[in-house]
């Protein structure tokens, strides 16, 4: 039986930002999809609990310009929006956001206080030289 990491989010006006918080996990894997579908795997833990989610995005990204750093503590990915404009909400359809999702309160900003580009998260020298897989082959 699969378990659920804690994911927190953010976004701005061209980009969401994604963390998945799963301390020193093992064998980390995450798909993006054009139109929005994310999905991640990994095990972790002193027992190798398996850790999945997938989550349908509320409008479609760029996989191309999207981007991943994986981390000790978390995996943080900056996914590029398809078509700049804010999100109502992280995923599209009517359900309930899932419990382990959360609002990432440190990197939101609200719409009106965006300054664009130069108002960008600063991250710090994070690599970002891991590859994302998607249905068309690597990035």
């Amino acid at each position: 039986m699969s378990r659920h990491p804690e994911v927190k989010w953010a976004q701005r006006l061209d980009k969401v930002y994604i963390t998945v918080l799963l301390a020193d996990a093992v064998d980390a894997k995450v798909n993006l999809e054009p139109e929005g579908t994310f999905t991640f795997s990994a095990t972790a833990g002193a027992e190798n609990h398996f850790f999945e989610l997938k989550l349908d995005l509320y409008d479609k990204v760029n996989v191309e310009e999207s981007k991943i750093s994986i981390g000790a503590r978390s995996i943080f990915c900056v996914v590029e929006k398809a078509e700049k404009g804010w999100w109502k909400k992280l995923l599209r359809g009517a359900d309930k956001t899932p419990h382990y999702v959360k609002v990432d309160w440190d990197k939101w900003v609200d719409e009106d206080d965006d300054g664009g580009p130069a108002a960008d998260l600063d991250l710090g020298g994070m690599d970002f030289s891991v590859w994302i897989f998607y249905s068309g082959g690597l990035i």
